[in-house]
C-alpha cells in the first residue's frame, strides 16, 4: 500500500508538468503566446536575400504563413517554392513528363532535361525526328540546337541557358540587367525573353521595386472585360501606361477607352459629325451610324438611292444590309457583326486575330487586312515597333 502510495505521488507532479508544457506548446501553435523576440521570429522567416518569407507571406512567431495566389500556391519553410516557374516545353509544365517542386521538374522514368522534354530511347526514324524539330519557317531547332528524338537540345556553351524553347526560339539574353548583368536582375524567371517578376519587383528586367504583390497588381490593371490594361496597355505595380506611349487616343484606368475605333479609314473622326466618348461616337442631330457616317434626312428619290446601293450584278447591298441615301449600311446584328464594306461585300472575320482580337485591337480591319495604328505591324498589328515605353 505504502508503494502505491508513492508511485501516486511522483506520478500525479509528472503529469502536471507534462500537462503544462502540452499546454504551452499547444498555445504557442495557435498563435496566442510566442516565447521569440520579434527580432528572432524575423530572423527565422528571412530568406538569404533578406526578405520576409520571400515577400509571399506573413511571419509569425518564426514560422511563414504563406499567401495563396493564382496561379498556382507559394509554400516552402520560407515560402520560397512555387510550381509556377517550373520549366515548361510544348506548352506543358514539365513536358508533361514529370512533376513540378520548388520551381524544378522532377522527370518520370526515360525522361530528362529541364523541362523533361527528352525521351532516354527513341523509336523514330531520322526523317521523323527532324520533321517534328522544324520550326514554323521550316528550320530545325531554328539553327540554335541539335535535334533528338524529336526534341531539339538548345546549344548553350556558355552554360548559362540562354536558348531555349521548343524549337530554340527563345534568346533569354534579352532578360540579362545590363548593370549587374543578371537574369531580370536577379528578381524574377525568364520566359522566351520576357521577365516575370518576383513579388515586389516589376520592370522590363524586374528593376523596379514595388510595395505590391503581383497578384494585386494584376487585380488593379484588370478591365471589366477581364483584360489587363484591356490589351492596350502595360501593367506596372497596379497602375496601367496605356500605348501607343504619348497618344492620348487611348486612355482610361485601365485603357479602356480607344478613341482610335472613332475613326474611319482616312482618320476622320466621327465623319466630322459627332465627337468620341471612350471609343464611341455621339452623333450630331441629323446624323447616326457608328461612325455618325449616314444622314437622317435623304434628297435622293429611292430609285436614285438604290442604284447606288447596287452590285455589279444587281444585288442590292449583296443582300447582306440596307440601302440609306445611297450607301449601305451592313447588318448590325450580333451574329453578322463581321459583314463591312462599301457594299457589304467585305468579311472581316478573315482579317488576322491576336489575344482573341480581330487585328490585336492595334488597328482597322478593311476587307480581310488589318491597316495597322501607328506604331504597330504584322499582320494581325501584333507587332509594336514604336517608341520603348
Amino acid at each position: 500500500m505504502r508503494a502505491e502510495a508513492l508511485v501516486n505521488c511522483m506520478l500525479v507532479p509528472l503529469l502536471l508538468i507534462l500537462l503544462t508544457a502540452v499546454e504551452q506548446s499547444l498555445l504557442q501553435s495557435l498563435g496566442q503566446v510566442c516565447t521569440l523576440s520579434a527580432e528572432s521570429s524575423q530572423r527565422r522567416c528571412k530568406t538569404p536575400e533578406g526578405l520576409i518569407c520571400s515577400g509571399r507571406g506573413e511571419c509569425d512567431c518564426g514560422a511563414c504563413i504563406c499567401q495563396v495566389a493564382e496561379p498556382g500556391n507559394y509554400y516552402g519553410p520560407r515560402c520560397e517554392c512555387h510550381d509556377w516557374v517550373c520549366a515548361t516545353y510544348d506548352g506543358k509544365t514539365c513536358g508533361g513528363h514529370g512533376v513540378c517542386h520548388c520551381g524544378k521538374c522532377e522527370c518520370d522514368e526515360d525522361w530528362f532535361g529541364e523541362a523533361c522534354q527528352y525521351q532516354e530511347d527513341c523509336n523514330l526514324t531520322n526523317k521523323k525526328s527532324k520533321e517534328l524539330c522544324r520550326n514554323p519557317q521550316g528550320v530545325v531547332c531554328s539553327n540554335a540546337g541539335s535535334c533528338h528524338c524529336g526534341s531539339c537540345m538548345c546549344h548553350n556553351p556558355d552554360g548559362k541557358s540562354l536558348v531555349t524553347g521548343r524549337f530554340c526560339e527563345c534568346d533569354d539574353s534579352e532578360c540579362l540587367d545590363e548593370d549587374n548583368g543578371e537574369v531580370c536582375g536577379g528578381h524574377g524567371q525568364c520566359y522566351c525573353g520576357n521577365c516575370y517578376c518576383a513579388a515586389g519587383w516589376h520592370g522590363d528586367k524586374c528593376e523596379l521595386q514595388c510595395d505590391i504583390s503581383p497578384w494585386e497588381s494584376k487585380r488593379r490593371c484588370t478591365s471589366p472585360d477581364g483584360k489587363i490594361c484591356s490589351n492596350r496597355g502595360l501593367c506596372q505595380c497596379g497602375q496601367c501606361t496605356c500605348h501607343p506611349p504619348g497618344d492620348t487616343r487611348v486612355h482610361g484606368r485601365n485603357c479602356e477607352c480607344d478613341d482610335r475605333q472613332c475613326e474611319d479609314i482616312s482618320g476622320e473622326i466621327c465623319g466630322g459629325h459627332g465627337f468620341c466618348s471612350c471609343g464611341r461616337c455621339i452623333c450630331g442631330d441629323g446624323w447616326f451610324g457608328k461612325l455618325c457616317s449616314f444622314p437622317r434626312t435623304c434628297e435622293m428619290t429611292d430609285a436614285q438611292s438604290k442604284e447606288l446601293c447596287e452590285t455589279a450584278d444587281g444585288v442590292m447591298c449583296n443582300g447582306k444590309g440596307s440601302c440609306h441615301c445611297g450607301r449601305c449600311i451592313c447588318s448590325g446584328s450580333p451574329q453578322d457583326w463581321w459583314v463591312s464594306g462599301e457594299y457589304c461585300e467585305c468579311d472581316d472575320r478573315e482579317c488576322d486575330k491576336h489575344d482573341g482580337l480581330i487585328c490585336t485591337g492595334n488597328g482597322m480591319c478593311n476587307c480581310g487586312n488589318c491597316d495597322c495604328w501607328d506604331g504597330w505591324t504584322g499582320n494581325a498589328c501584333e507587332i509594336w515597333v514604336g517608341t520603348e515605353y
